[in-house]
């Protein structure tokens, strides 16, 4: 009997070819495709039996894959589901992997490691890849960095984000310039960035700054 998959996608002509993809795989088939998030809530809440697996798409109208994986994890944690996406955020592919889902691949993932994937993830649970891995490894290192911080270098990270010049940030501080440049220059070294532009861009993406 064939594995069942459903589509969740809103790009009409990918998730025809996928269909085709999935259903030409030995023991897959796909059961039904949906545009967004909301049309794969409506058919799931008439009861019916739910699939082995969902491939999900990050970006969509009305309800996206972020917003479905919520709703999936509050109503049907145990379901598989396996991203399929063109967003390649580090933030989105953490979040999606808290929510429980079970492999992120890209939309230009070579077909046979498309099969390997909806292999492991009916058989074994879980699929994992670079994007995966690069991800996490790169989420390790950013929290790894921001532990090391101290409390006057995210103070001072804090004043890098104005328009205050580093003088007036030290005069901020009621520290010498000199202190503030061996902040500046530990913090580069820190945060493997080169100019105060890379300070800033690394305060927002970790919310210690709000734009």
């Amino acid at each position: 009997m064939n594995r069942s998959i459903i589509i969740v996608d809103d790009h009409r002509l990918f998730a025809q070819s996928l269909r085709g993809l999935v259903n030409s795989l030995d023991g897959f088939e796909v059961t039904a495709a949906f545009k967004n998030g909301s049309e794969l809530v409506g058919y799931l809440g008439n009861g019916v039996e739910l699939p082995e697996i969902i491939l999900l798409d990050m970006r969509m109208p009305v309800m996206d894959g972020m917003q479905t994986m919520q709703w999936l994890k509050q109503h049907h944690p145990e379901q598989k589901v396996l991203a399929l996406t063109v967003d390649q955020e580090e933030n989105t592919i953490i979040k999606m992997l808290k929510l429980g889902c079970r492999g992120y691949l890209l939309k230009d993932i070579d077909p046979d490691e498309f099969e390997e994937a909806l292999k492991a993830v009916a058989e074994e649970g879980y699929y994992t890849n670079r994007t995966i891995s690069d991800a996490l490894s790169s989420s390790a290192s950013h929290k790894k960095n921001q532990e090391e911080l101290s409390a006057r270098e995210t103070e001072f990270l804090g004043h890098a984000c104005s328009e205050l010049t580093y003088k007036q940030i030290a005069e901020q501080m009621h520290l010498s310039p000199k202190t503030i440049d061996g902040y500046r220059e530990s913090l580069f070294s820190k945060l493997r960035v080169r100019s105060r532009v890379g300070l800033v861009i690394y305060a927002i993406k970790e919310g210690i700054h709000q734009i």
